[in-house]
């Protein structure tokens, strides 16, 4: 393979497929929890459980899918068969988690648990070759820097359009019947998904694929890749930590703003900020890494959690739970958001390159199927810690909220992402390497 320059073509087909799968992985990071507490009526315990445990299942899972991405042969190549029968597969249990409210109580709680299950495998199948052709399209480090910032553009603005528009959209349909107003959405995001899929399909080719008569990969490769690796445990560490803190921000501000503050305005107003504040972080990663050398980006990266915490507790501290403190908060982890994105599969790539010297094979799809693992257990983990943390603070939808859960509420929002932004930094200047 070459240091190939990819077509504007490739690049924009790459982009839109990025943007139908993330508007159905935003519905579902941003939306599913509250989404399951508040229309569907079941315990944020028993939620926040079924997330951890299918998160669990992907640990085996997910890996075995990069194997089976590797080891595929056909005249379309190894990586896109999988995006679109992927695709196909889990468009139905997409549809089918946010037809949850309308299950009797007696099999909801199951009907809920294999329906969320069944979403993480599937989605599985098509995650995993979607960002594992990056480095089958260029070698260039350069050439990559400039080629993810459109998947991950696309990804932020469909984050954003969710994020922003998707309660609206879900009161257009349902009025006060959120239940169908969520069906409907769904319904709509797989369609773009389907749609998206199908260009990526087409249009975007990988310059070398893998000789039909080269070498398979089995269950051991995986071990052999973990252990060879250290450069890619070291990256699952800190980018886990990150993970977990970032997307705790997004699963609890729903309820900080629409229970809490009983804002749903400020909800979409924030989400309407990072609509354009992550975008930018994706269109100025190639410049901030040609001004900020590459090893100081994660700091930067780790921060911008750090200081939304720190803004919410001015907030709060000095009265200004507003537009102002909130959105320059949202502005600012969204900013943030947009360069990890980026970084993360740039890194990647480069991990791909170490391993390959440290092992003479080149497994893209299992080291990038630990992205993909880490995107879903990152989600799981932080929904787990916010179903316990509604637990403990006695939240109960469609009531008036208590003294005490209010407390439980900014405390929650403002600490966690904190420490775990310390933690993230120091795990990355202290062992990662491939600065």
């Amino acid at each position: 393979m070459t240091n190939h320059s990819v077509t504007l073509s490739t690049k924009i087909s790459y982009g839109i497929g990025a943007l139908g799968k993330d508007f159905v992985w935003a519905l579902t990071n941003t939306f599913l929890m509250f989404y399951f507490t508040d229309v569907a009526d079941i315990s944020p315990a028993f939620i926040g459980a079924i997330f951890l445990i299918a998160r669990v299942l992907d640990a085996f899972t997910d890996p075995i899918m990069g194997i089976i991405v590797d080891n595929t042969r056909s005249r379309f190549g190894k990586f896109r068969p999988w995006i679109l029968i992927g695709t196909i597969v889990n468009s139905i249990f997409v549809v089918g988690l946010f037809l949850t409210h309308e299950i009797s109580q007696e099999w909801k709680y199951a009907y809920a648990a294999v329906m969320y299950i069944m979403w993480g495998l599937t989605y599985t199948i098509m995650d995993i070759p979607f960002w594992s052709m990056i480095s089958s399209l260029t070698t260039s480090r350069k050439q990559r820097e400039k080629l993810v910032v459109w998947p991950r553009l696309f990804a932020t603005i469909a984050g954003a359009l969710i994020g922003t528009y998707g309660l609206k959209t879900v009161g257009f349909f349902g009025g006060d019947d959120m239940g169908t107003g969520f069906a409907y959405l769904s319904v709509i995001c797989v369609i773009t998904f389907l749609i998206s899929s199908l260009v990526t399909f087409w249009k975007v080719k990988p310059v070398v694929e893998i000789p039909l008569d080269a070498e398979k990969l089995n269950i051991r490769d995986i071990l052999s890749v973990f252990k060879l690796n250290d450069q890619l445990r070291i990256f699952i560490g800190f980018v886990a930590i990150f993970g977990i803190g970032n997307n705790f921000i997004g699963g609890f501000n729903i309820y900080y703003t629409t229970q809490l503050l009983e804002r749903p305005d400020l909800f979409a107003n924030m989400s309407l900020i990072g609509a354009f504040c992550g975008p930018a972080g994706v269109l100025l990663f190639p410049h901030i890494s040609n001004w900020l050398p590459r090893k100081n980006i994660w700091y930067v990266i780790a921060s911008t959690p750090a200081v939304f915490s720190v803004l919410l507790f001015m907030a709060y501290i000095f009265e200004q739970e507003n537009i102002y403190f909130l959105g320059l908060a949202s502005a600012v982890v969204s900013f943030g958001g947009g360069l990890f994105g980026a970084l993360a599969i740039v890194l990647l790539g480069d991990i791909i390159d170490y391993g390959e010297k440290a092992s003479g094979q080149r497994t893209e799809s299992i080291i990038f199927s630990t992205f993909t693992m880490l995107t879903k257990a990152t989600g799981a983990i932080s929904a787990f810690m916010v179903g316990m943390g509604l637990s403990f603070s006695n939240y109960v939808p469609d009531t008036e909220i208590s003294a005490f859960t209010a407390d439980t509420f900014r405390w929650m929002i403002m600490l966690p992402p904190l420490l775990l932004m310390l933690s993230s930094a120091f795990i990355y200047k202290r062992f990662y390497q491939l600065k």
